[in-house]
Parts: C-alpha cells; structure tokens; sequence
C-alpha cells in the first residue's frame, strides 16, 4: 500500500518533521496512518517503508514517542507491560515512550489499523497528573465515528501540510485522547448513572436562585446521597455543590450582562449576602461582579 496514496486510502503512512516553531507549541504529531492488514499477511507489511524502530512492532519494540492505535476491524493481540490484552473491533491501544510493547493481528483474519504517534511536554503533564499511564495502555471504546473522524482530520492535515498544521494536527490529538478519557469514565459508570446526574443537574438548574438541598434532590431522585455524591463526582469530576455553584455563577453572569445590580442578582440567586457573593464571584472568575462585562466588551 503506496505511502503517497490518499489521507483516505487504507494505505496512508507519514512520517513527519517539524520546526522549532512547532515545539513551542508542546506537542507535535511524530506520524500517523492507516493500514488495512489481510488474511494471511504477514505483520507489519512493506517493512521497507517503516524506520527501522516501527518494523519491530510484531516482536517487541521500544520507542520515543507515543502512539495511539485504533482497531476498527479484525482480531488480534497487545501486551505491554506485562500485561496481554485481546485486540477487537473498537479497541484502542497506547503506547508510551520506553515502554517496550508489541501488538500484532492474528494471522488468520488480520485487521484494520489507524494510528497516530506524538511527543511532547503535553503529554507529559498529562501523564504526570494521572490522566494517562502505562499501566492503562488499553481502550474499548468500540466503532465511534468521532473517534475515525479524529484520525481522518489528522491525516488530511498532514498529507496537506499547509502552515500551521503541526498545531492543527496537535489539537486534533488531545482531542482523541479527552474522546477516549471521557467513553473510559462513560463505561466505568453503573448503568443509570448518566440519567442519574442529568436529572440532579436539571434539577440543580431550576433551583439556581435558591439553595442547594443534596437530601432532597437525592430523595426526589430515589437514591442515598451519598450515591449521588458518589456518582456525580465520578461521572463529571465536581462535587454536587461545586457544580451547583458554577450554574450560579453561570446565571449570575447572565444577569449582570443584562444590566443589573450587583446586589440585585445577589439577592434573585439567593445570596443573603452581597459581599459572600462578590467574594465567591471574584475568587471563581478572577473579577468582582461590579466589573464583569460581555465577553465581547471585556
């Protein structure tokens, strides 16, 4: 499969450059492609168009940079780590620098493959805080059309390589790893967890000139509160009342925008105290109510 085919060919392979420039912007996309892996095909496929590093992938390699492969069709394996996982349709693998790893699909049915490498001090942070690790390498995200049209923006970005697309490119990417994050946390919720926190949240907007009752909602809701701290803080990152004050502060910013006083949005939001709420606003948006202004006159 040539590598100066189509971004949208079963085919497509870049192995990219970039300038200091680039750098600066903390992230670059190393390489990126998509192969279509038959029946009976030996693993991986015209060695002669992979570096030296990439053509190891079948038997164990170790590289500088990250990757993340998306399976689409097909069957096959992926250890790193110790660790073996099974490889199906809708999977997702990652790989981390210095992390020796190898992935292959099983010979018999082989599979289709997207890839997308990348470094960067991003990432880094991203790893550093916990959002990613080598001890998660592994997705089941399953057949997302968001997730291909990641990949698909990616390879039109660099087959075209117009100014600018390193960034581009780079955006794209953090996008495809928040997509995964975000279906990871989506599936390690119980069952009605979603409708759960869409309906505390419902309510929580409809009560915002009030205060935050957690019992009530919770017993309206038919659960504990402690489920609900539980499940709203695992699906949405935030504490019930966190939330709840950033849809009080939402609506305050609404109704300063529209001319009112400060004491008056205060009181309808139902602060007893003028300067409890100038406080809280200044601390959460970084400027006191008095002097907030439409985004577009700001």
């Amino acid at each position: 499969m040539p590598t100066n085919g189509s971004a949208r060919d079963k085919g497509f392979i870049r192995y990219l450059a970039w300038s200091e420039e680039d750098e600066r912007w903390r992230l670059v996309c190393t390489d990126a492609g998509c192969s279509e892996i038959g029946p009976g095909v030996v693993y991986p496929p015209k060695k002669e168009e992979h570096p030296g590093p990439f053509v190891s992938v079948a038997v164990g390699r170790t590289l500088n940079e990250y990757q993340i492969i998306y399976v689409t069709r097909g069957s096959g394996i992926f250890e790193t780590e110790g660790h073996r996982y099974v490889v199906r349709p809708g999977s997702a693998m990652m790989v981390f620098p210095g992390v020796r790893h190898f992935y292959r699909p099983d010979f018999e049915v082989g599979w289709t493959e997207y890839w997308v490498g990348f470094k960067g001090d991003q990432i880094d942070s991203l790893c550093r805080e916990g959002f990613l690790s080598p001890s998660r390498p592994f997705f089941v995200p399953g057949l997302r059309d968001g997730i291909l049209s990641h990949y698909t923006q990616i390879f039109d970005l660099v087959a075209g390589q117009e100014p600018l697309y390193q960034p581009k490119a780079a955006a794209l990417i953090l996008g495809l790893v928040a997509e995964l994050l975000s279906l990871e946390r989506k599936s390690a919720q119980p069952g009605h967890a979603e409708e759960l926190v869409a309906q505390a949240k419902f309510l929580m907007q409809e009560r915002v000139d009030g205060e935050i009752d957690l019992n009530a909602i919770a017993a309206e809701l038919g659960v504990s509160t402690s489920h609900l701290n539980e499940a709203f803080k695992s699906y949405t990152s935030m504490t019930p009342y966190q939330y709840f004050i950033s849809v009080k502060l939402g609506r305050a910013k609404e109704l300063l925008e529209r001319g009112l006083p400060v004491k008056q949005v205060a009181w309808d939001l139902g602060f007893q105290d003028e300067y409890y709420f100038s406080r809280l606003f200044k601390n959460k948006t970084g400027v006191s109510p008095s002097h907030w202004k439409p985004w577009e006159g700001a």
